[in-house]
């Protein structure tokens, strides 16, 4: 299996498509560049505050998010929480070694970072998140009104689309602990992506509970293994 890193020139040199590609066979729909440059003109117009572009990060976007951007806060949103339901069969997965990903589940609430976008910059950053993120369709993205330490701040949020094939629900936490434990693919392990999430919220001041008792259950079993 050959591995690549997640980053920006991976991203626009197209190499992270490919080694997703090379996984999951050439079959699987992908976001056209059509489609991609659609739906990003589309979040830019449905700005709730023309101009002023916040991305919501509960994931590996806290830690690596790739694009560039002007300002970045803790953030929490209402409406959502972070949650393992996506199958990761290419990525931090395969089809021999399925893995999970984080998206966002309806109900609750979720803390995490905000970027802001320069609004020169904006259509540029969002094309490399799109290309990032939905390349495979598997989130929904949607505005949302995020609290920061400086006041409210619309966002967009990736929420999972429960239409996909990847979508994932109801699975146990020891499911979810499991697959954690045994998933890789050409990013990496998908314990790695558990682990530097629970990590980066720590370093942040940021405490999820549920994360960090997945995260303990999760270092049992991959260390056995």
């Amino acid at each position: 299996m050959v591995k690549v890193k997640l980053t920006r020139e991976s991203i626009l040199d197209g190499s992270l498509h490919a080694s997703v590609r090379a996984v999951l066979g050439p079959e699987e729909p992908f976001m056209s560049g059509d489609e991609r440059a659609a739906q990003v003109d589309a979040m830019l117009k449905a700005a709730p505050v023309p101009g002023r572009i916040w991305v919501f990060a509960f994931g590996s976007l806290i830690w690596n998010p790739a694009f560039h951007f002007a300002e970045r806060r803790t953030a929490r949103i209402y409406g959502f929480h972070r949650q393992f339901c996506l199958w990761a069969r290419a990525g931090r997965g395969s089809p021999e070694r399925p893995g999970l990903m984080l998206s966002l589940e309806s109900g609750g609430s979720c803390t995490g970072v905000a970027y802001r976008l320069a609004k020169s910059a904006a259509a540029t950053e969002l094309d490399v998140l799109w290309r990032r993120e939905m390349f495979t369709m598997a989130y929904r993205p949607v505005w949302t009104m995020a609290r920061t330490p400086k006041g409210p701040e619309p966002v967009i949020v990736f929420s999972a689309n429960r239409g996909h094939k990847r979508y994932a629900p109801g699975l146990r936490q020891d499911e979810i602990a499991r697959y954690l434990a045994t998933g890789a693919g050409p990013l990496g392990r998908c314990c790695d992506y558990l682990f530097d999430t629970a990590a980066h919220l720590r370093d942040l001041g940021i405490r999820d509970r549920r994360l960090e008792a997945l995260e303990a259950k999760v270092r049992v079993l991959s260390g056995a293994m």
